[in-house]
């Protein structure tokens, strides 16, 4: 058994998959597609399976990968597909005549009735090896079984409904013991609910199915030979448990609603599609004597299942007298009929046979077909040979069977993944939406396909149909790639032009204003699309032809806007007077670049609303570049418009606190202007310090004497340290002023006395006043009595200035009294100096025999030493060491030099045969040089004690081990 599905099948599946992945290498996802590469495998593939039944094969059912034939007289074989080495045989026991006559197996796989020819039946449970008698069914020949998929589990089949061939419905329920293998009584009731009925009385259930809708209402579905009933009512939640009697007791007086059709052959059989496993049924399909009956199942209808039904009759070559079907399934778009020798596949979209498959006589007549719902694989043997067909890609050709059909939706579901197909379909949805004069739902379509674009564009135009034409290409742009520029931009100048035209054509047409709205928006939705964004910008040079062309200046700014050419937006309101508007453009987008260009034009017409929009930018505008736009307005504007250059000129300084010369210097002109207070004010706020002073001096200086404007002048000198000028400037003014330019330079006392002698020569020359030219003495120090007496005339008495004489005499006697007091301290001190170096010279010290170096501990006396106050005592040589290394750079070149010039000085003489006394000269000149060295090396090394003076105190961050010698030292304590 272990060849039935392992061997053969997994084979056939392998080169199936390598047909298909073959199959779809090279078609393309885009562009023109090419017709399949390779020829498909049919939809529904035969696989005979590799197996030899001992027995000829009476019956066989699959449910749930579950197989069960019944073999011969008395036997069963079970066989888990998912473990199709491991069969399973049981014998049925009978020693009497009696055969198998049906087999029925549920939707789990899990419970078996065996329907005999002797009106008996029999129970197999899945997970048991013995068969048992159902003694309350005994009596009754059984056709069909409906179970309940609701309630059914392994243990327990829940009620169910049992048909027979009298025409009586039983209700039963069959149930496996847990204490046991069997209860006494597996069959837990058995109750007749329903009896149906043809025209000439009962006839056999042939089918039954259990269906359960929303809200819990439940539809039964029995046919007979010719009719097809159905039962619908209701269980209340809860009491499922308690069966479907109620439902049967509803139509106990009354027949239940039914189809009648008038042939028969003896027999029917109903068939259900079920897309996923535990879900409900969506179509039917039975098979009776007029042809099949092909409907969905509605679960929302309130009195029948059935909907959408049609009978399809049957082929041509089936005549039901000789070789009328004997099985029918249904898959989602076919039904299969079963012949004696072939098998019949008609789509049920169009009543079609797209599929037939003979037998050979060699297999024998064909028994059965079924299938298993839940793999949807379809089972047909006959007494000896067992065949299997394999359901593949059965929706592959549907999509031309509904676009036939002209149901375009379905047919476009079904090939989304197949392109070439998808054109297909589009291009004949395309066609038949404008024949049937639907051009905008044709140009959607259109605009999917891969039909020459020149041919349908030209078709549109043809039948004026300029709305379609614009649907088309708007399609047609959106399904671009970025890489095709020159397709998009050939699309967006078209479509632009197509809605300037259209836009042109309603506009003029007062009954259609609405119309035009609706096409305006579309239009600006269009310029502002994103996708389209980066070729309109590309190209924005011929949309603003296209817009100028027809004179749309609405658009044009519109189109602008979207551009950011905010340039050309202000630039059209200024020319149409909208001044407002143009600088609300400004002032939204904040273009600095913009605010300069168009700045000049604006502060002639809204001074104020600009200026207001300057400070809002803050430190974003630079001043210097709006000094044209101030300028030119200043120069044809009256002193109140002056005053908002002046705003904001005060805002560039005090605010933003801008420091650069311009802005300052125009700042100036216009105080200088109209605002004499605030020139002033502005001047003596920015210091007097040239150095933080942002103005222009000299050109403040030329201004301001140019507008007379006196006292800013006097400033300015000031801040120059031109007090001449700004004393002799200040006198025409004020004499007080001229007095605080006079005491500004304090360090220069024969600057201040000039400068109060031209104050005083003023008061007594010009003013003739002379008790002010007092007052002039008194202010400054300097002056004396008798530099201002030249400058009166010859006529005044001395009676104006007595006191001023009498006091200038006593201060006279005042400083020599002072004189001779520091004369008498200078000869003390003097005489307290020469005291004190007498004594110095004097003074002495004892140095003891034992004494030692402080530096190196030897004998002090065995050589040169110096003695200090605080008693230390060094060697020279030791105090030259110790020194010389913390001597600055320079004292140690100097003491080098001196030492080289006292060991010359020490070398005897070469010369032999000089005269005596010049000997004698030269001999106390060098005497002499070599004290004036040995008193200058002593100035250096011995100017303080090494130990007690600064020396100590300078060194005392100095590490006590140098630190290039440090490794070396570490070593030597190791």
């Amino acid at each position: 058994m272990a060849s039935i599905l392992d061997e053969y099948e997994d084979s056939l599946y392998r080169s199936a998959s390598v047909q298909q992945s073959r199959a779809s290498v090279g078609i393309p996802h885009s562009g023109y597609v090419n017709a399949r590469l390779e020829k498909e495998t049919p939809i529904f593939n035969k696989q005979r399976i590799d197996f030899a039944p001992p027995e000829k094969i009476n019956s066989l059912v699959v449910s749930s990968n579950q197989l069960c034939m019944s073999l011969g007289k008395d036997t069963l074989l079970r066989i888990d597909l998912g473990k199709p080495d491991e069969p399973n045989q049981v014998e049925l026991g009978r020693k009497d005549e009696a055969k198998v006559y049906k087999m029925f197996l549920d939707h789990t796989g899990s419970h078996l009735l065996v329907a005999l020819n002797t009106s008996e039946c029999l129970y197999l449970n899945r997970s048991v090896q013995k068969v048992r008698a159902l003694s309350r069914w005994k009596g009754h020949l059984i056709e069909s079984v409906g179970w309940n998929k609701f309630l059914g589990s392994e243990t327990n089949t829940g009620p169910i409904l049992v048909g027979t061939a009298q025409g009586q419905i039983y209700e039963a329920e069959i149930s496996v013991s847990d204490g046991s293998l069997f209860s006494t009584n597996p069959d837990q009731y058995f109750r007749q609910v329903y009896t149906l009925e043809e025209e000439s009385g009962p006839a056999p259930v042939c089918c039954l199915e259990i269906e359960r809708g929303i809200e819990g209402k439940f539809f039964i579905i029995a046919t007979t030979r010719k009719r097809l009933f159905q039962f619908v009512g209701k269980i209340p939640e809860g009491t499922e448990q308690q069966g479907f009697s109620s439902i049967f007791a509803m139509h106990a007086d009354h027949l239940p609603s039914f189809r009648e059709f008038p042939a028969s052959f003896g027999f029917s059989e109903i068939a259900f599609y079920t897309p996923k496993l535990r879900s409900n049924p969506r179509s039917f399909a039975w098979m009776m004597g007029n042809g099949v009956l092909y409907g969905t199942l509605d679960y929302s209808r309130p009195d029948s299942i059935l909907s959408d039904e049609r009978v399809w009759v049957y082929p041509s070559d089936i005549d039901i007298t000789v070789n009328k079907p004997i099985s029918i399934v249904l898959t989602q778009f076919h039904f299969l009929l079963l012949l004696p020798d072939r098998v019949k596949a008609v789509c049920t979209l169009n009543g079609q046979v797209v599929f037939q498959d003979l037998f050979l006589e060699k297999f024998g007549l064909l028994t059965r077909m079924i299938k298993d719902p839940t793999v949807q694989q379809i089972w047909i043997h006959t007494e000896k040979v067992v065949f299997r067909y394999h359901v593949q890609r059965e929706s592959r050709d549907v999509w031309k069977m509904y676009m036939n059909m002209n149901k375009f939706d379905l047919a476009k579901e079904y090939c989304k993944d197949r392109p070439e197909c998808l054109d297909i379909v589009l291009a004949k949805e395309a066609e038949h939406c404008f024949q049937n004069k639907r051009y905008l739902d044709s140009a959607k379509c259109y605009a999917l396909t891969q039909n020459y674009f020149e041919e349908i564009a030209l078709k549109f135009i043809e039948a004026k149909q300029e709305e379609a034409l614009m649907e088309f290409l708007i399609k047609k742009l959106s399904n671009l790639k970025p890489s095709e520029k020159t397709q998009t931009t050939l699309l967006t100048t078209w479509l632009t032009e197509l809605y300037l035209n259209w836009l042109g054509i309603l506009e003029g047409d007062p009954s259609q204003r609405n119309l035009y709205l609706d096409t305006r928006e579309k239009f600006r939705t269009f310029l502002s699309s994103p996708k389209n964004k980066d070729c309109l910008f590309n190209n924005r040079a011929s949309i603003y032809e296209l817009l100028a062309s027809h004179g749309d200046t609405e658009h044009m700014v519109y189109f602008a806007v979207i551009m950011q050419d905010y340039e050309r937006v202000v630039a059209h309101h200024c020319q149409h007077d909208e001044y407002d508007e143009a600088l609300n453009v400004l002032s939204r987008h904040r273009d600095e670049k913009l605010f300069y260009k168009f700045s000049p034009v604006l502060i002639q017409h809204i001074p104020k609303k600009v200026v207001d929009a300057w400070i809002s930018m803050g430190s974003r505008l630079d001043a210097r570049n709006l000094i044209p736009a101030l300028v030119n307005y200043s120069q044809s504007a009256s002193t109140q418009q002056i005053n908002e250059a002046i705003r904001y000129m005060e805002f560039c300084v005090y605010q933003l606190e801008e420091t650069q010369q311009a802005i300052h210097n125009y700042l100036l002109s216009l105080y200088a202007l109209c605002r004499r207070d605030s020139l002033l004010s502005y001047l003596e706020q920015a210091g007097t310090n040239p150095n933080r002073i942002h103005y222009d001096l000299k050109y403040a200086l030329r201004l301001c004497a140019e507008h007379g404007h006196h006292r800013a002048c006097v400033h300015i000198y000031k801040v120059m340290e031109l007090y001449e000028e700004a004393v002799d400037l200040a006198l025409q003014v004020d004499v007080d002023l001229a007095k605080s330019c006079a005491d500004l330079p304090e360090d220069d006392e024969e600057l201040r006395k000039k400068l109060w002698l031209k104050i005083a020569r003023h008061v007594v020359q010009e003013e003739k006043d002379v008790k002010k030219a007092m007052a002039c003495l008194s202010s400054c120090a300097l002056l004396k009595i008798e530099d201002v007496l030249p400058f009166f005339p010859d006529f005044v008495t001395i009676d104006h200035f007595k006191e001023a004489i009498c006091n200038s005499l006593e201060d006279y006697n005042k400083h020599i009294e002072e004189l001779k007091r520091e004369m008498e301290e200078a000869t003390q001190s003097a005489k307290r100096i020469r005291e004190d170096i007498q004594e110095m010279r004097n003074k002495y010290g004892s140095v003891e025999p034992q004494e030692k170096c402080a530096a190196c501990d030897f004998p002090l006396l065995n050589r040169p030493f110096y003695l200090f106050l605080c008693g230390h005592m060094f060697h020279y040589d030791c105090l030259l060491q110790a020194v010389f290394p913390n001597l600055p750079a320079y004292k140690q070149a100097k003491l080098e030099d001196l030492q080289k010039k006292l060991a010359a000085t020490s070398q005897p003489s070469k010369s032999h045969h000089r005269p005596k006394d010049a000997d004698t000269v030269s001999l106390g000149k060098g005497q002499q040089s070599r004290e004036q060295i040995k008193a200058d090396i002593d100035d250096i090394v011995a100017a303080e004690c090494v130990y007690c003076g600064e020396l100590m105190i300078r060194s005392i961050d100095k590490p006590f081990i140098d630190p290039q010698k440090y490794e070396e030292e570490m070593q030597s304590w190791l």
